[in-house]
């Protein structure tokens, strides 16, 4: 069965709209775990904008499933992580401007400093994973710098509203979940997906989990966080 990583991050947004404590993102954490979530998944900025580090510190006490936090490839991030010990890290690209991840990390650009930092995370016992998109030659590059996971963007997938040309991120999507996996890596997916289009995705064999947040908050504000992480689950069964 597919796996589900619940990310987390709008709890947190609805909190900084009125920079109270309320909603708690560790709240949600437990409700997502007792729905059936296989891990959880925050993305600490640079900014703060919704996750802090206070968070990230008490998911990693109370949560019992797996703890992935999201972050940018920096001495400071490494240092928060080294601290704070998930299980894993995965490391994406991050601008101040974005309102989200706007696509996967150019891994062959970051090269050299990911050559440096990665070792240094493992020597924590934290895996990695690196957020790319479905392209070969990005994915070589993650193999070489000896990353655990990739996680695949599928943010063209999710986002086009022309048929062909979704059929025609499925297969890249696809191409590279086979690649990556022949070569050892496992295999992740996410951003962007929902209820409607998130099964495709799902029924990939070789991606062994998916990453969800934004559909699963949004659709928790109608039928409670407890009864959306179980519909996606329920979606997300791979068929026999």
């Amino acid at each position: 069965m597919t796996k589900l990583g619940v990310n987390i991050d709008h709890i947190a947004t609805v909190r900084e709209a009125r920079k109270i404590d309320i909603p708690d993102p560790v709240y949600a954490a437990v409700i997502a775990e007792l729905a059936g979530a296989d891990g959880i998944t925050v993305h600490l900025r640079g900014d703060r904008r919704h996750i802090k580090e206070r968070d990230v510190e008490l998911l990693s006490k109370f949560i019992k499933t797996r703890l992935n936090i999201e972050m940018a490839t920096t001495t400071e991030m490494f240092e928060i992580a080294c601290k704070i010990k998930p299980y894993s890290v995965t490391l994406v690209p991050e601008k101040k401007e974005e309102v989200t991840t706007e696509g996967g990390l150019d891994v062959i650009l970051h090269q050299s400093v990911l050559k440096t930092l990665i070792p240094e995370y493992k020597s924590h016992n934290i895996k990695i994973s690196i957020f790319v998109d479905p392209d070969n030659e990005q994915i070589k590059r993650c193999i070489k710098l000896n990353a655990d996971i990739i996680e695949i963007n599928t943010g063209k997938y999710a986002e086009t509203e022309d048929e062909r040309e979704r059929e025609l991120e499925l297969e890249k999507i696809k191409n590279a979940a086979r690649f990556a996996a022949k070569s050892g890596l496992k295999v992740a997916a996410g951003h962007g997906l929902n209820y409607r289009n998130v099964k495709p995705i799902a029924q990939i064999p070789e991606i062994e989990e998916l990453n969800i947040g934004h559909a699963i908050i949004a659709r928790a504000i109608f039928v409670g966080l407890d009864k959306a992480v179980r519909e996606m689950k329920e979606l997300i069964k791979k068929e026999k």
